[in-house]
């Protein structure tokens, strides 16, 4: 039976997304686990496996790359090779039954330990929304495993993905032992959701480069003046966010200078360092140091639910990108219970797939709290909008050199290294004393890196 390839699903709220580019050929003969098309979700590109082998037919009516659909969408057919000479699109075309079989053959035979019963369609969606079936419970007849099972168990996926183990493919399981990548440590960060080849390589690539800075960001591609641009999908979620957070929140700006200099001589040291682990970035620093200020102030890391609110336990600092595609937020996770290293090995992997546009969906959600610096271009200071449904972000400035009083009464004068720090924040969730004494105890830390150094 032809196996139906349709545009997945790259996050919990993506409902459409635009066809990319065609990886394999009308004809081509495909193998599961190959790179078969990308697409433009949300928030990234990303390239999809096939997910079964087979020869690709791609009907003459099948949706052009660049154009958006819903999610779900038909995109083309695998086909069996002794299948090949009766297929048709017609034929093909004709909607899926679920199927209950009556036999009990369709069960592991007694005494055997075999992995579940699974319908076909059941399975074809189990491999779209990521679900490792094989732990599944089946509620069909003979204890089978149908599409109800599967799309319940994703369900629990998004809405608790940090207690779900990571599954992954039997290719990327092959290609994992080849490279070296520990499986185990890679699917803890990755949980809930199935590993395919392209994280396996991916993971081996960033081991190649973790002691590496980030590199440059990508200057914007440049166009004639005049010229007529198409809205991207990313350009018109990042206007529609914006435009919703804008109208939405009771936003205020509070604004601030610290002294850097001793943040500054920290990263020197952390440069001079000769054992070759990362160099924590001043963004991995602020991220530290303000994942603490947040424990102490839970309030500035809480967001509405319903009519309640909620206190994040967690710490998710998202941290604002610039791309060619646009700005993104990648989204560093439990930052509280990490080291400066873990953050920097993190934050570098993170920032990188990120403007390459290899970041996936899950890595772009699920922030508490946003930090954006625009102090490599010369900004001072300035007005950052909040990422809904966060309760603040954290505008960073550039550091600069200046002539500043360090003891009036003797009328001392030194050099010190001042930075200007923004916090937006909404004032239905916090109020203004409470959101000032979380943008004094992150100066703070600037200012006296001991204070969060040794920890809460």
């Amino acid at each position: 039976m032809p196996f139906e390839v349709v545009l997945p699903r790259l996050g919990w709220n993506m409902e459409t997304g635009q066809l990319g580019e065609w990886l394999k050929k009308d004809g081509d003969h495909v193998v599961e686990g190959e790179l078969l098309f990308t697409v433009e979700g949300d928030k990234a590109t990303q390239e999809i496996e096939a997910l079964e082998s087979g020869i690709l037919r791609i009907p003459p009516d099948s949706p052009s790359p660049g154009q958006e659909i819903p999610v779900g969408t038909l995109l083309a057919y695998l086909v069996a090779p002794d299948e090949l000479a009766t297929f048709s699109f017609d034929v093909a075309a004709q909607p899926a039954v679920e199927e209950e079989p009556e036999a009990a053959s369709s069960g592991p035979a007694t005494g055997e330990k075999a992995t579940p019963a699974i319908s076909p369609r059941a399975r074809r969606i189990a491999r779209e929304l990521g679900v490792d079936w094989t732990s599944l419970k089946g509620s069909g007849r003979t204890g089978r495993i149908v599409e109800r099972d599967v799309r319940q168990a994703a369900e629990q996926i998004a809405q608790q993905p940090d207690q779900l183990p990571a599954a992954i493919s039997p290719l990327a399981r092959r290609v994992a032992a080849e490279l070296g990548v520990d499986v185990d440590e890679l699917a803890a960060r990755s949980p809930g959701r199935r590993l395919m080849r392209a994280d396996i390589e991916e993971e081996a690539e960033r081991a190649k480069q973790a002691a590496a800075r980030v590199p440059a960001a990508i200057e914007p591609s440049v166009t004639p003046a005049g010229a007529v641009l198409p809205i991207t999908t990313v350009r018109r979620i990042i206007a529609d966010r914006m435009a919703t957070s804008a109208h939405t929140v009771a936003a205020v700006t509070l604004t601030t200078e610290a002294d850097a200099t001793e943040l500054v001589r920290l990263r020197q040291q952390l440069k001079d360092d000769t054992t070759g682990a990362p160099i924590p970035s001043y963004n991995d620093l602020l991220a530290k140091l303000t994942a603490q200020a947040l424990g102490e102030h839970p309030m500035v890391n809480a967001r509405f639910d319903g009519d309640t609110i909620v206190q994040s336990e967690a710490v998710n600092i998202g941290v604002a990108v610039d791309t060619d595609r646009g700005l993104l937020v990648p989204v560093l996770r439990n930052v509280q219970t990490k080291s400066l290293r873990q953050i920097a090995r993190e934050s570098a992997v993170l920032i990188e797939k990120t403007r390459t546009g290899r970041v996936s969906p899950d890595e772009l959600a699920g922030g508490t709290f946003t930090i954006t610096n625009l102090g490599m271009y010369e900004i001072d200071a300035f007005t950052p909008i909040i990422n809904l449904p966060e309760c603040a972000i954290l505008g960073v400035g550039r550091i600069v050199a200046k002539q500043v009083v360090v003891d009036a009464d003797a009328e001392r004068v030194a050099i010190r290294r001042m930075m200007f720090l923004s916090l937006t924040f909404d004032h239905r969730l916090v109020d203004g004393g409470p959101a000032a004494r979380f943008l004094q105890r992150v100066k703070h830390f600037i200012e006296k890196p001991y204070l969060w150094l040794v920890g809460p």
